[in-house]
């Protein structure tokens, strides 16, 4: 299927920094609570992320990722994500974050 370039605008994926990130043992499937700044224009938003295979919350907070975030708010057990955090399957299928490969600003849009 193909897409027109206006489709794939209104998807808003920007570049933001985790700033914390915390076990969330009560979801159904093994994952981490994100707290993910996409500056500015954007802030704080939170996510729920599966990716406890290559992954520790500790060694998350301060790391760039990007996330679509204008995607409505997602009950989750408890908690409320409001991001989807971008990332691709390794060669079993665990999730590896989508990263820039230098630093960038965060709440820059991907274009």
């Amino acid at each position: 299927m193909t897409i027109s370039f206006d489709d794939f605008m209104k998807v808003d994926i920007r570049c933001g920094r985790i700033t914390d990130a915390q076990p969330f043992p009560e979801a159904r499937k093994p994952a981490i609570k994100l707290w993910v700044d996409y500056g500015p224009e954007i802030g704080v938003k939170k996510s729920s992320a599966q990716i406890t295979v290559h992954y520790a919350p500790e060694e998350l907070v301060g790391k760039l990722v990007f996330g679509v975030v204008n995607f409505p708010p997602r009950q989750i057990g408890p908690f409320i994500s409001e991001a989807l955090v971008l990332g691709v399957p390794d060669e079993a299928g665990e999730v590896v974050l989508l990263t820039p490969d230098k630093d960038v600003p965060i709440g820059g849009r991907m274009f």
